[in-house]
């Protein structure tokens, strides 16, 4: 479901431990980023225990999800009807090629070349930002962390927390560098509003507002955008020409629905009860103005038909599942290299370029957590766990991995073999050098320390006293 708006581009393979050596390699940072998030997931906790039915509403938006992509087509044309009713112009783009084409259509029909927009992991996916610059056109990220992330030239590392990996001190140096700070400056406060002062001025440069969509309402044809800053319905309020760029799996058949949603989507997110902007769009703002929608597929009719990975099209974009995430707490979002990181994009990603993000579905430990904190109950680690299976039926698996597992599988079968093994084992850790046991060889050693071996097999224990 992910990958560059230019699907001809050979994008090289993802190897994920290779990726996040650097991140990995960095304790200092590594713990830091690690107990940010976890201090945004003990928040959601506390929220979610807050709210007794808690458990009835995951139960109750994954009930609604599986509704809607069950019954996507009609919900689709719904939509577009009754938000063509409400003046908006709905496009359909197959893919990320389509959407940035409408998108750059929109613009030269307007005659414009100066966009604010706020953030969109969809417009991330179809590579929007890159392919607008190419054809001359300015765009202005106005979220903040998507805009610290934008002026040092990088991509999110997290889907809700753009900048999480990035320390204050580092917003410092790129904020003297790019907009003319006190050097060495790091306070937040001060750093927060000469951003505010900087952005300000874009919003009254900007000749068409740009956002994402957080749900899309079939019965009444309009939109839901939720923001912590406000700069989405800042963004759209002076240009006269608004474009919502949306996956087509984001829609909700009600609008009653939407309620169930919003008590969970914050919560899960930030640990807040809600968002503090929660803008609803219901068709162009005035006679004199655009609403645009541009619907995107971009494999998720595709994603739609496996049964195995259907549920992972429930994903509201909280982010909840890469907080609890150890492996992505420890290893940072841009190893990942996809748009969506951590677990979900472990699920997603795949889905589009297996070849390329075959080292993904590994990047787990499968302890659950994710699944336990999703708001609509992917059952995230079981399609981890499936996606590996499937990369096995379609041989991606590295040749050294296929033959380390046969031989597992030959030992497994072989009582003695396997009992013979354990005892070599055992008497080798207890008397070979560390430098041999440590070396290049043994790569799951070189950053642990082995256990200190039993003095006997649970066979042999088991034997003594049964």
């Amino acid at each position: 479901m992910h990958g560059s708006a230019t699907s001809s581009v050979s994008l090289p393979i993802v190897d994920h431990p290779t990726a996040a050596k650097p991140f990995v390699t960095n304790d200092q940072r590594s713990h830091w980023h690690d107990q940010a998030l976890w201090f945004v997931r003990s928040k959601r906790d506390k929220q979610a225990s807050a709210v007794p039915e808690w458990e009835y509403l995951r139960e109750l938006a994954s009930a609604i999800k599986t509704h809607t992509i069950a019954n996507l087509d009609r919900y689709l044309e719904d939509f577009e009807r009754n938000a063509r009713a409400l003046g908006a112009t709905v496009h359909w783009a197959a893919d990320a090629d389509e959407h940035n084409a409408i998108v750059l259509g929109i613009l030269r029909d307007h005659q414009k070349s100066r966009i604010v927009k706020s953030k969109s992991m969809l417009t991330e996916e179809c590579g929007l930002n890159h392919f607008l610059e190419e054809n001359g056109v300015e765009v202005v990220d106005t979220d903040l962390g998507e805009r610290i992330v934008q002026l040092r030239k990088e991509t999110p590392s997290h889907i809700v927390l753009p900048a999480i990996h990035i320390k204050k001190e580092e917003v410092g140096e790129t904020f003297h560098r790019h907009l003319g700070t006190d050097a060495g400056a790091s306070d937040p406060k001060y750093l927060t509003e000469a951003a505010r002062q900087h952005l300000r001025s874009k919003f009254l440069d900007g000749e068409i507002g740009i956002t994402g969509v957080n749900f899309a309402i079939a019965e009444t044809g309009g939109l839901v955008v939720c923001t912590n800053e406000g700069n989405a319905d800042l963004g759209v309020s002076l240009p006269r020409v608004h474009i919502a760029c949306m996956g087509i799996e984001k829609l909700l058949p009600r609008f009653q629905d939407l309620a169930v949603f919003t008590r969970l989507l914050a919560r899960s997110a930030t640990g807040q009860p809600i968002t503090s902007y929660t803008s609803h769009f219901h068709g162009p703002r005035d006679p004199d103005s655009e609403l645009h929608i541009v619907l995107v597929d971009n494999g998720r009719t595709r994603l739609r038909q496996s049964d195995e990975f259907r549920e992972a099209l429930h994903c509201i974009r909280c982010g909840a599942c890469m907080n609890t995430c150890p492996v992505y707490r420890r290893s940072g979002g841009h190893s990942y290299r996809a748009t969506v990181p951590g677990p979900i994009g472990s699920v997603l990603s795949p889905t589009r370029e297996p070849d390329r993000y075959k080292s993904l579905p590994y990047a787990c430990s499968l302890c659950g957590s994710c699944t336990d904190v999703c708001p609509v109950k992917i059952p995230l680690h079981h399609q981890l766990l499936a996606w590996r299976k499937e990369l096995v039926g379609q041989n991606l698996l590295p040749l050294g991995k296929r033959w380390s597992m046969r031989m597992a599988s030959w030992l497994f079968r072989h009582p003695w073999m396997f009992s013979s093994a354990g005892y070599l084992g055992r008497i080798s850790l207890r008397w070979l050098p560390h430098s041999l046991t440590h070396c290049r060889l043994n790569k799951w050693a070189l950053s642990r320390e082995l256990p200190k071996p039993p003095p006997e097999s649970f066979r042999h224990w088991y034997r003594k006293h049964r």
